[in-house]
């Protein structure tokens, strides 16, 4: 029979991802110790990020379900103690680096994240539904996917990706909730109840320049920012802390918001940001005996897409049209996205097909420097 070592142990615990980092616990330095017994009961130590992690009880399993997994294994005792202020400090080095200041990873030369800035000229047109079932729909495809609620007055992503969870904090550094496989982190999760949030610009600047650079988004495929309606002090920000980011402008048929939603693109005209496209949303009510309802009229996203067309002098296309369904708002009160839960619905089916021309490809090594100097002659 092949003996019981603790390297056997441990090699099985490097298969445990912590479930917020999403990193093997080993590397993380999570491992205090793996003790065995003669008769082949194992002891194992494992540290907690915080005194009052949220997921300790999944940790236990995860390291439980791992040891017993290897030959010989008896009975599996799984004590769990917190990491000290050092073990902290070295750990949030080890997954942000030893910078002294924050800095925001999606602003960096060498990004390969596809950011994705969800704007509206007005509200009610449903941006939020979409920014959450686009990120969904995604993160189901397998990739990493980050939404950033940015409307902070009108903050909603949190409940149509149906948590309440808060994010855990390891010394500045901000580990966000995952929910549907997408990370997420909105000023609800910091303010008590539905308590408004009474702020001016600078201090919506500071929080958006905060949940960039100091959460800990991990190597994200994918972020969505779903910004608050309007050009305002948000769009103006995110214009100057992630220059590279794209604008999705989401409209309505109705011409009046069309015209509100071609303003919310142009901004791109003074902030030199990229259009990646207009999604019309509410397009038409589709009735039982098959025909459609234009209940906000026609036209609205092809013309805004022209507009800014002209106006940008690049091709902005209309990425999709998404039908008016009331499915989609049942699913966002429930925090079950449509994308999910009725993928081949009118509605699910639209946005899926949306967030396949957005996703990007894992990526690679392509077009990125290697910082190799020529060999010297």
């Amino acid at each position: 029979m092949t003996e019981l070592t603790e390297s056997a142990i441990r090699t099985a615990l490097s298969r445990v991802d912590d479930p917020e980092i999403r990193k093997p616990i080993t590397d993380l330095g999570m491992v205090r110790n793996i003790d065995i017994a003669g008769d082949g009961s194992v002891d194992i130590g494992i540290y907690l990020t915080i005194a009052g992690c949220p997921m300790r009880t999944e940790i236990t399993d995860r390291v439980t379900r791992a040891a017993a997994d290897v030959p010989g294994v008896g009975a599996i005792r799984v004590e769990l103690d917190v990491m000290s202020d050092e073990q902290r400090t070295e750990l949030r080095r080890g997954l942000r680096g030893d910078s002294a200041d924050p800095v925001i990873p999606f602003a960096q030369p060498g990004s390969m994240t596809r950011v994705y800035a969800v704007a509206s000229g007005k509200g009610g047109v449903g941006k939020s539904s979409v920014t959450v079932n686009l990120a969904a729909s995604m993160a189901a495809r397998g990739l990493n996917v980050g939404v950033l609620d940015a409307d902070i007055y009108g903050h909603s992503v949190p409940r149509m990706l149906g948590t309440d969870a808060r994010p855990t904090q390891v010394e500045k550094m901000i580990i966000p909730p995952i929910s549907h496989e997408v990370r997420l982190i909105s000023i609800a999760q910091f303010t008590s109840g539905n308590a408004p949030v009474v702020w001016r610009g600078p201090m919506l600047h500071r929080a958006l320049q905060q949940f960039l650079a100091d959460v800990f988004w991990g190597d994200l495929d994918v972020l969505l920012l779903d910004l608050p309606p309007g050009t305002g002090d948000i769009a103006i920000s995110v214009a100057q802390l992630i220059p590279g980011a794209e604008i999705l402008v989401v409209t309505t048929p109705q011409q009046a918001a069309a015209e509100v939603a071609e303003r919310a693109g142009a901004i791109a005209l003074q902030t030199r940001q990229r259009i990646a496209g207009v999604i019309e949303n509410m397009s038409w009510l589709e009735l039982p005996d098959g025909t459609r309802m234009d209940v906000f009229g026609s036209g609205g996203g092809a013309v805004v897409a022209e507009n800014l067309t002209r106006a940008v002098g690049a091709d902005v296309p209309l990425l999709g049209q998404i039908p008016l369904d009331t499915a989609v708002r049942e699913a966002g009160d429930v925090g079950e996205p449509i994308v999910l839960t009725d993928p081949d619905s009118p509605a699910g089916a639209a946005m899926n097909e949306i967030a396949d021309g957005l996703a990007v490809r894992r990526r690679g090594l392509a077009g990125m420097s290697l910082s190799i100097d020529p060999a010297a002659r």
